[in-house]
């Protein structure tokens, strides 16, 4: 039983003024094929499909060439067609000389924005499915951020989707992919499908499935995989920083060769979220920049701290509205991570600074109008440290801690850092007990390591006062694939069961 695997996966912010090039997928272990590209993500789709297929003595997995992230981080923009046809054109390539193959096992994303490609995952899907023949199963994953309709599934067999926000469930998604595709190729699987699209668009700040409702329509998909033996749920919460014109909320599901029940478990989702869909919208209290960091500071004189601000907008990691309004308001013993600015830490690098060395220099901003103007910092060097985000590590990528005002840290990445876990920060010597306020830039995927662990007693998520790319108000963005009208809350839009 051969099974190919292969890898494409990126969450595109269109509204970000550079492109994602060839370039920004390759360096030092991306482009990856074989066992390297089997080793990848081991906690994830890829690491979660790898084991439950090698429990199977008959299979074979062949890597085929796949890029990984893009070094430019999470938050990039348009992927060049260059890049997608490189890429995609050496899957098919690739596909056709090492066939044939019983099975294909794609690790997408599903919120994939590519220059003239309106549907990329999709676009994969058929070129994959030309390249290996119509008796290939195929299987493919998805974040539940991921923009998509029915489209994947008129040439793949079968999609499965994390259901959590942040992402508990990768590995899981992962491991289902690789067992059902091993019964469906035996012929145990009839793989049958419905999909429904339901016109509400919202921002990911909103989608944290930890609280009600968010919670609520996790619980009910798996309520449903629960009495119906051989069904999966995948509920799509949609990514709209993706110009694409498939955006919006999805639901799809899958069945063993019964087409009545797929339909059933499909609309019963899809009526719940149209029924509460003003619900869906209200989840979340956003604050100003300026509010936020007041309302810190009040935190932490009621002994409500360690304090989290979130700055969920920031999506080029330049942005310096927050740090800006510490540095105003005076906050003290606040940890900033990050701001990216490759220059400021490269600069540091090249001039051997050590810990100790002044510091002097204005920081951040200048990447677009999102980001902000520059901030001056100056305070001391306070060392440099390894990254141990999952994504920057082994890029050999080196951040800068820069040490100003009363007790503060600001942390210099070379690109967006998105900080998930409290230990990211600890193992760059820092110590939680020396700061009372920590300053990240983060949407939901945060609150697995600060509030689900009951970490910080105080969760403040805040946003500059101009609707910038991040923002939560979509109406301030300026889309041309897509028309909001068509979606609530922006327009009237019909029932999707009408």
């Amino acid at each position: 039983m051969r099974i190919a695997v292969l890898q494409f996966a990126h969450e595109t912010v269109t509204f970000l003024p550079f492109d994602t090039t060839l370039e920004d997928f390759r360096y030092p272990g991306s482009p990856a094929s074989g066992e390297a590209l089997l080793a990848t993500d081991p906690k994830g789709y890829m690491g979660g499909f790898v084991q439950v297929a090698r429990e199977y003595p008959e299979v074979e997995l062949v890597g085929i060439e796949s890029p990984l992230w893009p070094k430019t981080g999470t938050g990039s923009g348009w992927i060049t067609a260059e890049a997608f046809e490189t890429f995609v054109g050496g899957f098919e390539r690739e596909l056709k000389a090492q066939g044939p193959f019983d099975g294909v096992y794609l690790a997408l994303h599903g919120a994939m924005g590519v220059r003239g490609v309106a549907r990329p995952e999709a676009e994969i899907a058929r070129r994959v499915r030309a390249a290996v023949g119509q008796t290939a199963v195929l299987a493919g994953t998805f974040d539940p951020h991921g923009n998509e309709d029915e489209q994947f599934l008129q040439h793949a067999d079968m999609a499965f989707c994390v259901k959590y926000f942040p992402h508990y469930d990768m590995h899981l998604q992962g491991e289902r992919a690789a067992r059902m595709m091993v019964r469906a190729i035996r012929g145990e699987y009839r793989p049958t499908t419905t999909t429904i699209k339901v016109p509400v668009i919202s921002p990911t700040v909103l989608q944290w499935t930890g609280a009600s409702p968010w919670m609520d329509l996790v619980q009910r998909a798996l309520v449903w995989e629960a009495r119906e033996p051989d069904t999966y749920v995948n509920v799509f919460f949609g990514f709209p920083w993706c110009d694409v014109p498939d955006a919006g909320m999805t639901v799809q599901v899958l069945t063993n060769g019964k087409p009545d029940l797929a339909q059933r478990v499909a609309r019963d989702m899809a009526g719940w979220i149209w029924r509460r869909r003003d619900d869906l919208l209200a989840t979340t209290k956003l604050h100003r920049m300026a509010d936020g960091v007041a309302l810190a500071r009040e935190a932490v004189a009621a002994r409500r701290s360690p304090v989290v601000l979130a700055d969920y907008s920031d999506r080029s990691g330049y942005a310096t509205w927050l740090l800006r309004e510490i540095v105003a308001q005076k906050l003290s013993r606040t940890l900033i991570a990050t701001i990216a600015d490759p220059a400021a830490v490269q600069a540091l690098l090249d001039a051997g600074a050590k810990p100790g060395d002044p510091f002097d220099r204005e920081v951040g901003g200048r990447a677009d109008e999102s980001a902000g103007e520059p901030v001056r910092i100056a305070g001391t060097v306070l060392g440099f440290a390894e990254a141990t985000t999952p994504r920057a590590m082994g890029g050999g990528q080196r951040w800068a801690l820069i040490r100003f005002g009363e007790g503060n840290v600001l942390v210099l990445s070379p690109f967006l850092v998105q900080i998930t876990e409290t230990h990211e920060l600890w193992n760059l010597g820092l110590k939680p007990e020396e700061f009372d306020v920590i300053a990240i830039k983060s949407r939901a995927h945060f609150r697995r390591g600060f509030d689900d662990s009951g970490f910080a007693p105080t969760i403040l998520l805040v946003e500059p006062d101009e609707p910038f790319l991040g923002t939560a108000r979509l109406e301030a963005l300026r889309f041309e694939h897509l028309d909001l009208r068509n979606y609530h809350p922006y327009g009237n839009p019909p029932d999707p069961l009408a």
